[in-house]
């Protein structure tokens, strides 16, 4: 049986992922793990001997996801997320033309993230994006848990 699991939990996980890193949701435990590529070679046999011993305790749990992966779903990644798509709805979301096109404008090459960041705080707008953002992730988790049968905790 497949436990549930908190809407928070899963949303925290996916703001909260870095470059070579994997969170898991575990079906039978309910719990989220997170994962470096590092500790996912090192569980493959890659010199787990002279590690230091958090990284041997994380390496267990990457040998638990490969040797029981039945039981492990990987949570939405940045890949999945698509942070810039998102950043562009919020500039078309926008009912003033002049604030829509000036966020246009400023993802609209390189330095895209930095530039938007700088121009919702000059607008006026950062609470109005982070809410946004804040809604789409949790719609992003609400649908793979549909997809997954995992029973969501609001």
């Amino acid at each position: 049986m497949v436990k549930p699991v908190k809407l928070k939990d899963i949303v925290w996980e996916m703001e909260s992922q870095i470059d070579d890193s994997y969170s898991f949701f575990n079906k039978t435990t309910g719990d989220i793990v997170f994962i470096t590529s590092e500790e996912l070679r090192a569980a493959e046999g890659e010199d787990n001997d002279d590690s230091p011993q958090w990284m041997q305790e994380n390496s267990r749990v990457a040998i638990d996801i490969l040797e029981n992966d039945g039981n492990y779903i990987e949570l939405p990644t940045k890949f999945d997320i698509h942070e810039y798509g998102i950043m562009e709805d919020f500039c078309f979301s926008m009912k003033d033309e002049r604030i829509q096109n000036s966020l246009l404008r400023a993802i609209g090459s390189k330095g895209a993230f930095q530039r938007f960041k700088d121009q919702i705080i000059n607008l006026g707008i950062r609470d109005q994006w982070f809410s946004y953002r804040d809604e789409r992730y949790k719609q992003i988790a609400k649908e793979w848990c549909r997809d997954n049968d995992i029973e969501l905790i609001e």
